[in-house]
């Protein structure tokens, strides 16, 4: 079984769990920016959760199946999508066309049997930024779909809401660097609006705002880097990473956006389109 890429869109990678337990070795995790998401549109196709999906930034996707689907798309609502947060059967010939989503701005194409693409280092996330795993989606690439395993599920309609469009808060915590920037730092980061700019991709989003300014000056070691973390380059503007983080930085982190198992923020953060603002709450 196959789904042909008729248009790509902007951006439209192959994720899964991404790369486990390897950061020791300067191999990032990646995986679904959306980590939420992913995992429904696993769940509502029968999927094990470390199946891949297809991963689309800001719709313009179309596929035929070639052969009878199941197919469920998740995350940012695409005008033209048809199987939001519902699975549908996607018969063989049948086009799937991802318009622009209105709010949120990753969408997860989750088929039955997973993108059955060649593992890397044990994933098949697409890293874009180490270059690691399968190359990004192109126009005329056909995706092998592999064999179902699991049953479907008794579910006709995920009750998710949409992600919002406006403004959004989300809580953080002081980073290992925090003293760097002192009471007047943290202050200026959880007191104002910041802006996400078009510069922002799957490595993280670029802040813009009132700079933070640093009280202690000087050049720090290589240090360990998460996803989540807030890191202050030099502009003083907060750069907030997210699925293809570096392992490693050298700037400080003031802060980590909370990434709770049940309830991640930072996942909230890989919805915001270009031009949304954001707030940190303590």
């Amino acid at each position: 079984m196959t789904l042909t890429v008729l248009a790509a869109g902007p951006l439209t990678t192959v994720q899964d769990t991404g790369r486990i337990g390897q950061a020791a070795l300067g191999i990032g995790r990646s995986g679904a920016c959306d980590r939420g998401s992913a995992a429904l549109a696993n769940r509502l196709v029968g999927n094990a959760a470390d199946a891949a999906v297809l991963e689309v930034t800001y719709g313009g996707l179309a596929v035929r199946a070639e052969a009878d689907l199941t197919v469920v798309t998740t995350g940012a609502r695409c005008a033209g999508a048809t199987a939001h947060n519902a699975p549908v059967r996607l018969r063989a010939g049948e086009l799937l066309r991802l318009g622009a989503p209105v709010s949120g701005l990753r969408t997860y194409l989750g088929v039955r049997g997973g993108i059955d693409v060649p593992a890397v280092l044990g994933s098949r996330a697409t890293d874009v930024l180490s270059g690691l795993g399968p190359p990004v989606v192109h126009d005329g690439d056909v995706l092998p779909v592999g064999a179902a395993s699991l049953p479907l599920p008794d579910v006709d309609l995920a009750p998710v809401p949409d992600p919002p469009g406006g403004g959004v808060t989300v809580r953080v915590l002081p980073g290992p660097r925090a003293d760097w920037f002192g009471d007047a730092g943290w202050a200026r980061l959880v007191g104002q609006q910041w802006q996400v700019t078009s510069e922002s991709n799957r490595v993280g989003l670029r802040l813009d705002g009132e700079p933070i300014d640093r009280v202690r000056t000087g050049e720090l070691p290589s240090e360990g880097m998460v996803r989540g973390a807030l890191q202050v380059p030099p502009s003083g503007l907060p750069v907030l990473f997210l699925a293809d983080s570096p392992v490693t930085g050298g700037y400080p982190v003031i802060g980590y956006v909370r990434d709770d198992p049940r309830r991640s923020d930072v996942d909230r953060c890989a919805q915001l389109q270009p031009g949304q603002t954001v707030r940190f709450s303590v």
